[in-house]
């Protein structure tokens, strides 16, 4: 029988009335007694029933809420007690969730199985080739052949274990942790790999940007253009460090990247195909004219592109220039015949009297001037010519000069005798050299640097070094004849001795003292020298006839000279020498050698006054007597000496 049909006495109603208008409607008696949420906080509340009691006021909103979130938080507490108790016995002894080695993961595997998953999956890249990328270069390297290898069980043991903190547990079903690979190395397989990769690939010197050139097949000197893209320098430094790099990552999918020291470069990918468009290209696109006096020349694309020199400009540009030397080269040739050598004004004796022969100018191209617009003209597409420049430029001796020298008379004049044979034709050779030569007051005269080597390819024959025809035999023997007559010729004419040397023993065709030597018996060169110390010019003329030789100084006189050579003294009689028993042994009396003193006295020709003496002491040695018929000659050496 329900609550509602319970029979209640008409007084206890009235009474149950009374207490409903003073607290409020009771609730019905169903929901009290079914509901023991409310039992629950009525109890929490301190409002317990007792039987025949007055029934008691619920409990408020906020006390039930609250004494719901209580049972609901324990209710999960104790749920997440049961899921951790068995998430550490399910976990326990495994790899921490969220582990990847070299980008593989093993969170949450057993040790053995997290093994065998790296095995299966980074074994394959033991064998593989391991990317490099260092710099602007891609490379590999071979790992076996560089001692890497993987230490598979300390890899998954590094990983540690399950973290015990409930906090960590459950941060790691939403995060990962890389632990990386544990490398067995040979550190110096791997050092010695690394830096011959270094050597072989990756170090590389800075490329400046600059313009090539192809020739085009089929063309007259056709040429392409094309740009020599820049690239900075790098280097490999840190052999060590890279190492370490590579052992800690040579498995990393993403390849490993190893450290450079960069040489920059200047210029510009820009700046190089700025200058290859607006300069370079229309340079070589077709050939420039030069239009010479008389003659043309064309400068192909080909000699175009080779007289061009490209260097760093400032802001990364490219700068353009041309070569004028390259320039010249290559049209040099067709241009030649208009050009013109220049003439000095000479001395020539014709009818036994010097004569001025004209100077003349010379011109020349004046590149600087010719090629100063090439550059402009280059950039056009049509109109590409060039006007030659030229430049004339007067002679060293012009005919006004030698017409000023006063060369009209003869100064000094000296002929010697009894040259012959081969010797005869070296005093020819050198005569021809000298003859001609002039002097401006202050200038000095050299025999070397007039006539040059004595050697057969400028006409010397051997011939005995002497003129008597004794000592060894030298190319341009004898030719000291030629020497001497030189000497004595400008001694008279008042000229100042720069340097001589004498003969080493006495030849009675000369006076003694007054000698000069024009090579030894070495065959080496023996200079002579003096200078021009009067007021005029002075031109010289030398000539061999038959066995005589000639030489004339003409200019203006100044000087009367007067020569005196003291006695003989120091006397050394001649040793005697063996000359062999052949009929080319030429027998010799032989000659003492001594000493002597030759004086040179000038007079002024105009007022006869004496001006200077000139002292000069020479010593000869002794020519030795030849015997035939006695064995092998030997000649006595070449020397002189001068006090």
């Amino acid at each position: 029988m329900g609550r509602d049909d319970q029979y209640w006495p008409e007084r206890d109603l009235d009474s149950l009335r009374d207490a409903e208008t003073a607290v409020g409607p009771r609730p019905p008696a169903e929901f009290l007694l079914d509901d023991p949420l409310d039992a629950t906080e009525d109890a929490l509340a301190g409002e317990l029933l007792e039987v025949g009691d007055a029934p008691a006021a619920p409990p408020s909103p906020t006390k039930r809420f609250l004494a719901r979130a209580l049972m609901v938080a324990g209710g999960l507490l104790g749920v997440g007690v049961i899921l951790y108790g068995a998430d550490l016995i399910v976990s326990a002894g495994d790899v921490p969730r969220g582990v990847t080695v070299a980008g593989v993961e093993v969170g949450g595997l057993s040790r053995d199985d997290a093994e065998a998953k790296l095995r299966r999956e980074l074994g394959p890249r033991l064998n593989a080739p391991v990317p490099i990328e260092a710099g602007d270069v891609r490379t590999t390297l071979d790992p076996a052949q560089s001692g890497l290898s993987v230490d598979w069980s300390s890899t998954v043991a590094q990983a540690g274990r399950q973290p015990l903190d409930p906090l960590d547990r459950i941060a790691s079903f939403f995060r990962t942790r890389e632990v990386g690979v544990v490398t067995s190395t040979d550190p110096d397989a791997l050092h010695q790999s690394i830096a011959r990769l270094a050597a072989e690939r990756i170090n590389h010197p800075p490329t400046e940007g600059s313009i090539g050139f192809v020739t085009v097949p089929g063309t007259d000197g056709g040429v392409n253009p094309y740009p020599i893209e820049p690239r900075d320098g790098q280097d490999l430094v840190d052999v060590k460090g890279a190492g370490d790099i590579l052992r800690a990552t040579w498995l990393d999918k993403s390849g490993v990247r190893l450290p450079v020291v960069l040489t920059p470069v200047k210029v510009t990918s820009a700046g190089v195909h700025s200058a290859l468009e607006r300069l370079v290209a229309p340079a070589v696109a077709k050939p420039v004219t030069l239009h010479g006096d008389g003659a043309d020349a064309v400068l192909k694309p080909s000699a175009i592109a080779a007289a061009l020199k490209f260097s760093p400009a400032d802001g990364g540009a490219l700068r353009v220039e041309a070569d004028p030397v390259k320039l010249q080269q290559a049209v040099r040739d067709p241009l030649a015949s208009t050009e013109k050598r220049g003439k000095d004004a000479q001395i020539v004796f014709a009818g036994g009297a010097p004569a001025v022969q004209p100077s003349e100018d010379a011109r020349k191209i004046d590149w600087n001037r010719t090629f100063q617009p090439l550059m402009d003209v280059l950039t056009k597409p049509d109109g590409r010519d060039l006007a030659v420049r030229y430049q004339t430029t007067r002679p060293e001796t012009t005919t006004e000069d030698a017409n000023a020298l006063g060369i009209k008379e003869v100064v000094g004049e000296f002929t010697t005798s009894g040259l012959s044979g081969p010797a005869a034709t070296n005093a020819r050779v050198m005569a021809d050299k000298v003859n001609g030569t002039i002097l401006r007051p202050g200038e000095t005269f050299s025999l070397n640097a007039r006539v040059g080597a004595r050697s057969q390819s400028q006409g010397y024959v051997p011939a005995p070094v002497n003129e008597d025809g004794f000592g060894p035999e030298v190319i341009g023997g004898g030719s000291s004849q030629l020497a001497t007559t030189l000497y004595n010729a400008a001694y008279f004419a008042g000229l100042t001795d720069a340097g001589h040397t004498e003969h080493s023993y006495h030849l009675d065709r000369y006076p003694a003292g007054r000698d000069a030597v024009a090579i030894t018996a070495d065959g080496a060169a023996a200079d002579l020298k003096f200078n021009d110390s009067l007021k005029s010019g002075v031109a010289i003329q030398a000539s061999v006839s038959g066995g005589s030789v000639t030489v004339k100084i003409w200019g203006t006189k100044q000087y009367r000279v007067e020569s005196s050579t003291g006695s003989f003294s120091d006397f050394r009689p001649p040793p005697l020498q063996p000359g062999g028993p052949g009929p080319d042994c030429r027998p010799s009396g032989g000659r003492p050698g001594f000493t002597t003193t030759d004086t040179r006295v000038l007079y002024d020709v105009t007022t006869g006054a004496e001006v200077r003496r000139d002292t000069r002491t020479v010593t000869y040695g002794p020519k030795p007597a030849v015997l035939c018929g006695f064995g092998v000659s030997s000649e006595p050496g070449h020397g002189s000496e001068t006090r």
